[in-house]
């Protein structure tokens, strides 16, 4: 079985368990694995531990039962497995701001999250830890032409808003055109959530679309890593593998305009990629 396959699975095993003591040893246990591979693996797969994943989920599972059910907080809080009543409302109350008490008035509404997805990445084990696979290289020099937009964060479709342009830049392209795509996203300005956004292919192509450019990427040292899946659903996985690798490599990061590059090997399937970010070159990172 794959290592996402196995998460895929203990994700399951905990949903259906939240009314279990679970531990370490009783999920790895599940599996035949070795609790302390497990902890690894799964830290690594879900970029926290297993007893704060349990924890959220079994916080996700007492929103249903204040909202909907009529049993009691303390039955509540000892049907999941949160020890006292006191627990389970200090740990209520710091994932979501109220208190159980004041949800179950009606105060505030909180909406239920589905089981997260596995985010599909080769990993590596360095010195016992288990982190995203990567390579240290050089993105070379690339002529890409295609369309520049800005996006800002903090608005609601801000993913959509990107997934549109890189659709019209797909759709635009023959598919008899056989070509990588990449994304080029450049970091925000200062105090700013907005950030510019550059979906191209390497080929210079005339296409009747706005906002319509040919730019020349210059070479940098980077970072490359490999996932499966959409960017956009990775969040904050990226960013603690980013850390990891960081912290295991001793690397640091390197101040650029360029935050990232997401590079898909067929324009015309968007399923997998390699994500190139920028990093400081030290003496012992020449490339040969």
């Amino acid at each position: 079985m794959e290592h996402y396959e196995v998460i895929e699975k203990s994700l399951l095993y905990i949903e259906n368990n939240l009314h279990e003591r679970l531990s370490l040893e009783t999920v790895s246990n599940s599996f035949n694995m070795s609790k302390y591979y497990f902890h690894r693996l799964f830290s690594a797969v879900m970029g926290c531990s297993l007893n704060q994943y349990t924890l959220s989920r079994r916080l996700n599972a007492s929103v249903q039962y204040i909202q909907n059910e009529n049993l009691s907080l303390t039955d509540i809080a000892y049907q999941l497995n949160f020890g006292t009543p006191s627990s389970f409302t200090r740990a209520f109350k710091s994932q979501y701001g109220i208190s159980p008490s004041l949800l179950r008035k009606g105060s505030k509404s909180i909406a239920l999250e589905d089981i997260p997805p596995v985010i599909k990445r080769p990993l590596k084990n360095i010195n016992g830890d288990i982190v995203t696979d990567f390579t240290l290289t050089n993105f070379e020099t690339t002529r890409i032409s295609g369309v520049a937009f800005e996006v800002d964060i903090a608005s609601n479709d801000f993913k959509e808003v990107i997934r549109s342009y890189s659709r019209m830049l797909v759709n635009s392209i023959d598919e008899s055109i056989k070509s990588s795509c990449y994304i080029i996203y450049s970091n925000c300005q200062p105090n700013s959530t907005k950030f510019k956004a550059l979906v191209a292919i390497p080929l210079d192509l005339k296409i009747n679309l706005p906002n319509y450019f040919t730019v020349d990427v210059q070479q940098f040292f980077c970072a490359k890593f490999k996932y499966f899946g959409d960017l956009l659903d990775i969040g904050d996985v990226l960013i603690t593998d980013f850390a990891r690798f960081l912290k295991i490599s001793k690397q640091e990061a390197e101040n650029s305009d360029i935050e990232l590059i997401q590079v898909f090997e067929n324009i015309h399937n968007l399923d997998s990629f390699h994500i190139f970010v920028p990093i400081k070159k030290l003496p012992s990172d020449d490339i040969d």
